[in-house]
């Protein structure tokens, strides 16, 4: 069994059931912790809990604040739980047409001007010298490009 993602009668994703799940519960909880809608609800079979649609105005909003968030942070845990969720919910944004371009992010909370790995948040105290902010950005934009080719459509 599998579940589908949509935008309209476009196929966006066809993950396994586990694999749709653990990606929604994990939406749920970067909602929860962006205090933004993702824009992913019921499909156009009412009461199929397997056919999500996904809202690609909403959607962008989300997929751009959760990669600003990702950049924010500088503690190395918080990164090591979220980059495979980012990576493919950026791989999902890519394929829906919506852009994330990661190294013009904007910061909403910085204000106009600031790109992504600019001001952080939540930092690893010591800090963590391995990473700056260009080479996260890389590995991130890397990690998408993987996700989408592993994702089914």
């Amino acid at each position: 069994m599998s579940m589908y993602f949509d935008i309209g009668d476009e196929t966006l994703w066809n993950p396994s059931n586990g694999a749709g799940r653990l990606f929604l519960r994990q939406v749920e909880v970067f909602e929860a912790e962006l205090k933004l809608p993702s824009g992913i609800g019921p499909g156009k079979y009412a009461g199929d809990p397997d056919t999500l649609a996904v809202d690609p105005a909403v959607y962008a909003e989300f997929a751009r604040g959760l990669v600003a968030w990702h950049c924010r942070t500088g503690h190395a845990v918080i990164t090591a739980l979220s980059e495979g969720f980012v990576a493919t919910a950026v791989a999902l944004a890519r394929r829906a047409g919506i852009d994330v371009e990661l190294s013009d992010m904007e910061m909403p909370d910085a204000g106009s001007g600031h790109v992504c790995g600019g001001i952080q948040s939540d930092v690893q105290v010591p800090g963590n010298p391995r990473t700056t902010s260009a080479a996260a950005v890389a590995a991130l934009d890397t990690r998408a490009r993987e996700m989408d080719r592993w994702m089914a459509r």
